[in-house]
């Protein structure tokens, strides 16, 4: 065997995660105890006991990493973030936990349309300085694959800028970004009264501009009282589709006006947030193969009430994908151990179901066929983790494990974490 470039060993177990979601999320998992893990050129080449390495894989040039006992697994995979933005919103945040409400905000001109402003202002080079920070502490939790969304530019301009941005940024970081237009995400402030003509502004020339320049694979429109109709979503979202973008929807999070249906009639990728799904939502999605993408510290960061139902979603057949949302107005953290947490805490997922919604049910809901696990011929992105256990990281509240991030099988970060129980 040609030698191995990496190779991982002294685990307690390797996840796999080479089952499906509709199977028990701990036999999904696929364990393989105390198994080593090899890279070549970039991709797995060996999952298995160290003692059925073949001979030569390790050579001089293998660099040989010590789990010290605890597990390796895929690297994380985050579906949802609005990484790139200018501006805080700190004071809105003041005021939430005064009593004001995510809609006051909004209606009374702050919110989403406060950080459009800053936004427009900030150059490309001053966006990309301030992306990199949150992206270094995504890595550092073991995140190797990020989904990234416009949304705070609102004109063609701002949103080719943004997205502009991201394709930079994936050539800045060790994290592999996937790039969505959400020119969808409010209307701004100079189309106040004009609801019309903004959505057409994005029929006619945001979504074509994207498309010609290639800068986003899917297409978001956040369905809101204070954001889009029902109406106004299935036509932006399906000139994008006829454009080569695939349908996503912001679905369900503070009312139910039928988005998840909407989600199930267009054939999105996912329908995420859904806080407020019904059981005809429900139906709907599972029927139509739509990934539920589950952002539990926005519930969280906005005080509010209920949490998306994990449990009946998973109990209705849908494949669950977590991400952290991290944004400016509701859910300005970066932490994905806590995200785990919550996901366990109150969305009612298990331990398995949690972790696989982190990787493999997060690599699927992006299209991601063979990210988020490590059989033979995946990409070698993994994380070892300073816990011998998968169900040590949402029980160990917020705390990040992991020791070491390795992305296409070079070492990325690291950090010097003693072994936890």
């Amino acid at each position: 065997m040609e030698a191995l470039e990496l190779l991982v060993r002294n685990t307690s177990e390797v996840l796999t995660l080479e089952g499906t979601h509709r199977e028990r999320a701990e036999d999904a998992l696929t364990p393989r105890p105390g198994a080593c893990v090899g890279v070549r050129d970039g991709v797995i080449a060996f999952v298995g006991p160290e003692a059925q390495l073949p001979a030569g894989a390790v050579g001089a040039g293998t660099t040989v990493l010590d789990a010290q006992g605890g597990f390796v697994g895929p690297g994380f995979v985050d579906p949802h973030t609005h990484l790139v933005f200018a501006g805080e919103r700190s004071a809105e945040f003041d005021l939430r936990n005064q009593g004001a409400t995510y809609l006051e905000i909004a209606k009374a001109g702050g919110g989403i349309v406060g950080t459009v402003r800053a936004t427009r202002a900030a150059s490309e080079d001053e966006l990309i300085q301030l992306a990199l920070p949150r992206l270094r502490r995504l890595l550092s939790h073991g995140v190797t694959v990020a989904e990234v969304k416009s949304g705070y530019g609102l004109d063609v301009e701002n949103e080719l800028k943004m997205l502009r941005v991201v394709r930079r940024l994936g050539a800045l970081t060790p994290v592999e970004l996937v790039p969505t237009l959400l020119c969808a995400h409010a209307v701004p402030e100079e189309y106040k009264g004009r609801r019309e003509d903004y959505v057409r502004l994005c029929i006619d020339e945001i979504l074509p501009a994207v498309a010609r320049e290639g800068l986003a694979r899917f297409c978001d429109v956040f369905v809101e009282d204070s954001a889009f109709t029902v109406d106004e979503g299935r036509r932006i979202l399906t000139a994008a589709r006829a454009l080569g973008l695939v349908p996503r929807l912001h679905a369900d999070q503070l009312t139910a006006l039928g988005a998840s249906e909407l989600a199930a009639e267009l054939g999105a990728a996912t329908a995420d947030h859904l806080e407020q799904v019904t059981d005809a939502g429900l139906r709907a999605l599972a029927a139509a193969n739509v990934t539920a993408v589950l952002v539990p510290t926005s519930t969280l960061f906005l005080r509010m009430r209920p949490y998306a139902p994990g449990r009946r979603i998973r109990d209705a057949g849908l494949n669950i994908a977590l991400g952290s949302n991290v944004n400016p107005g509701s859910a300005m953290s970066e932490n994905v151990a806590l995200v785990l947490g919550l996901a366990c805490l109150e969305n009612g997922l298990s331990a398995a179901e949690a972790y696989w919604a982190a990787t493999r049910g997060a690599a699927l809901s992006l299209g991601l066929q063979r990210q988020g696990r490590l059989a033979v011929g995946d990409p070698g992105d993994l994380v070892s983790f300073s816990c011998a256990s998968y169900r040590h990281l949402p029980y160990h509240l917020g705390i990040g494990h992991a020791r070491t991030v390795v992305k296409a099988g070079r070492v990325v970060a690291r950090q010097e974490l003693d072994s936890c129980g």
